[in-house]
């Protein structure tokens, strides 16, 4: 009776150990399929970007200031040689982003707040859904808010005060995309504060805080690396969005600082030339693969720089 017990224990513990092997595999299995991914993801931008500057010099593209990617299919034609500078585009970009973080900032993390702190069980009921539908509107709606109603009401408006505003305009596109992207800074962040401990907050009450001196100088700090998070999420999302840009922005390539110009982006950039029918063997189709690794080099630095400064405070406040 008892080698009989002894063997089913054995049967069980050696069927626990391959259901946890398996489920290890399993897992190692997933994993390796994502690094696998990305590395093929980075070295298939990386092989099409060697082709390119294989053709135009690497300085030309870095250093260049201006886009103009409009080659003849001869030699012999006038125009084979574009100009393949990638500064214009950069400028666009983070214009473009640096307007939508400036709208998007303020109202995502003051909603966050609210919605955490402040509001009643039922209106936060009501407002988080209202926000968090915002996320799930498309792009190009957003893009026909902007072309419709955004646009001409910043066209308009600097007339009146002596302004000449481009009817497509990086304030526009900026503005509409900088409400698009208050439910992700807003959710997040929302979500951040509600998980600091409660612990902490009645400390702080008890060393008689008031609520909002309790928020803004204990809750807020606590909750800082999930906020550069949202923040990093939603810089990101800023810096891939395309829809809004193209109706709203347009397609001109212009290296300037000025909202009220018209500008684009890197995305918009790799969308044109990539669209139609094209021989990828020019210059100007793969102009697009190289643009992409500049696109993926720039976000993994913000990563990089994002996750020590979230590193720091997380030491900070542990």
């Amino acid at each position: 009776m008892k080698q009989s017990q002894d063997l089913t224990l054995r049967r069980a513990s050696r069927l626990s150990q391959f259901r946890e092997y398996a489920i290890q595999a399993a897992l190692i299995g997933c994993s390796l399929v994502a690094i696998f991914t990305t590395i093929g993801i980075v070295a298939s931008l990386a092989f099409e970007a060697i082709r390119f500057f294989g053709k135009i010099p690497v300085q030309s593209f870095l250093f260049g200031l201006e886009w103009s990617p409009q080659t003849a299919i001869r030699d012999d034609q006038v125009g084979a040689s574009g100009a393949f500078g990638v500064l214009p585009l950069l400028a666009g970009t983070l214009l473009i982003s640096c307007i939508a973080m400036t709208v998007a900032t303020p109202l995502g993390l003051l909603s966050a707040v609210y919605l955490a702190e402040f509001a009643s069980p039922k209106s936060r009921n009501l407002v988080k859904p209202m926000l968090e539908l915002l996320a799930g509107i498309p792009t190009v709606v957003y893009g026909f808010f902007a072309v419709l109603v955004v646009a001409p009401l910043i066209r308009g408006s600097g007339a009146e005060l002596g302004l000449q505003i481009s009817s497509e305009s990086a304030l526009a596109a900026g503005s509409v995309m900088g409400i698009m992207l208050v439910p992700y800074i807003s959710s997040l962040s929302d979500d951040v504060i509600n998980a600091v401990p409660q612990a902490i907050r009645d400390a702080s009450y008890g060393m008689g805080a008031t609520h909002t001196e309790t928020v803004t100088k204990v809750v807020l700090p606590a909750a800082t690396p999930g906020i550069i998070g949202s923040l990093l999420l939603a810089i990101s999302r800023a810096i891939g969005e395309t829809m809004i840009v193209v109706m709203a922005a347009g397609l001109a390539a212009n290296l300037t600082a000025n909202p009220f110009e018209a500008v684009t982006t890197m995305t918009v950039q790799i969308v044109t030339l990539l669209t139609g029918d094209q021989e990828f063997d020019s210059a100007k189709t793969l102009a697009a693969f190289a643009i992409a690794l500049f696109l993926l080099v720039l976000t993994l630095g913000l990563n990089i720089f994002a996750l020590r400064l979230v590193d720091k405070y997380k030491r900070k406040y542990a």
